[in-house]
């Protein structure tokens, strides 16, 4: 086990920022860390690096706990916070070099753990400039090279995509992945479909308290329950979407029907069902039998978007 935390809580003042939670991260696990802005998810990963101290409950990085042994979890762990703080008049080695040696990265390894560092992170033409004069997305670029610098088992990532252009978006989302094959890594982003495409797990966190753990696939199954399929037919007599929909739900596990667009007699409909049965072949036949013809048909899945809205809605409306 990687990570361990068990009872976490954590006050300011009257606030309480966490609320007795419990998780555990395994080795070489991607994990996405999820909530809404002030759901606690900044404030576990600043305690989890030893930034803040808990109010209460325990947390264990390789088998070190934070408390007892902070300096041995600090050299374990590579932290990339939201608010990136660099030093704007060291150029990029200059600032690598630095960081290396706070790291306590051998003398004789520091030159290769750079140029490692420069070629991961993309910024061999940026090396020699002052980080000041670097847009914001080199700047995170340059924080997740700190980050990594000392080769840490275990990296926590808060926004590490945030200011980065797509092609960036989509370099370091490759890298993460490849980090994830040796490291413990967490992953903090807004942007979904980012976590989707990397981690392994999610964790959701809403006003301090977990609601959801798990793989997104378990968590797409036990939320929705059934399935939702997109049927678009075209009827060559005139028929209402309500007659339409009285044959569609007389298929047996279809709970509801709903129109999504409705055009020169074209009907594009979403068909609810109450279990994971497969019933398209059940939906084709009807449209032989009622003479429609069929335009679409397919499944989707509850994305990661609708899970989270559904977790946090309290927070989102």
């Amino acid at each position: 086990m990687s990570i361990q935390v068990e009872n976490l809580s954590k006050y300011y003042g009257d606030a309480k920022a966490v609320s007795d939670i419990s998780f555990e991260v395994h080795s070489g696990e991607i994990l996405g860390f999820l909530g809404p802005n002030g759901a606690g998810k900044t404030t576990t990963m600043r305690i989890i690096t030893c930034y803040l101290s808990a109010t209460a409950g325990s947390i264990k990085v390789e088998g070190h706990d934070i408390q007892t042994n902070s300096i041995a979890v600090r050299k374990l762990v590579g932290y990339l916070p939201e608010q990136n703080p660099l030093y704007h008049d060291m150029n990029v080695l200059e600032y690598l070099e630095y960081t290396a040696q706070l790291q306590g990265v051998a003398k004789p390894s520091i030159p290769r753990r750079m140029k490692e560092m420069v070629e991961a992170c993309g910024l061999g033409e940026m090396k020699h400039k002052d980080i000041g004069q670097l847009s914001k997305g080199y700047r995170q670029r340059v924080g997740l090279a700190a980050a990594m610098i000392h080769d840490p088992k275990v990296l926590i990532l808060d926004e590490p995509t945030s200011g980065l252009d797509p092609n960036q978006i989509v370099e370091i989302r490759s890298l993460i992945r490849e980090l994830g094959k040796q490291k413990t890594v967490i992953l903090s982003t807004h942007i979904l479909p980012e976590v989707q495409a990397t981690c392994n797990r999610v964790v959701i966190i809403n006003r301090g308290k977990i609601v959801a753990d798990g793989p997104i696939a378990d968590l797409q199954r036990s939320l929705h329950g059934g399935e939702k399929i997109i049927l678009e037919i075209e009827s060559p007599a005139p028929q209402s979407f309500e007659a339409v929909s009285i044959y569609v739900k007389s298929i047996p596990a279809i709970e509801n029907v709903s129109l999504l667009e409705e055009k020169d007699g074209i009907k594009r409909l979403v068909v609810e069902t109450s279990g994971a049965s497969d019933i398209r072949k059940e939906i084709f036949q009807l449209c032989v039998q009622k003479g429609w013809n069929l335009l679409e048909l397919h499944r989707t899945q509850t994305s990661l978007e609708d899970i989270f809205r559904q977790l946090t809605s309290d927070v989102v409306k």
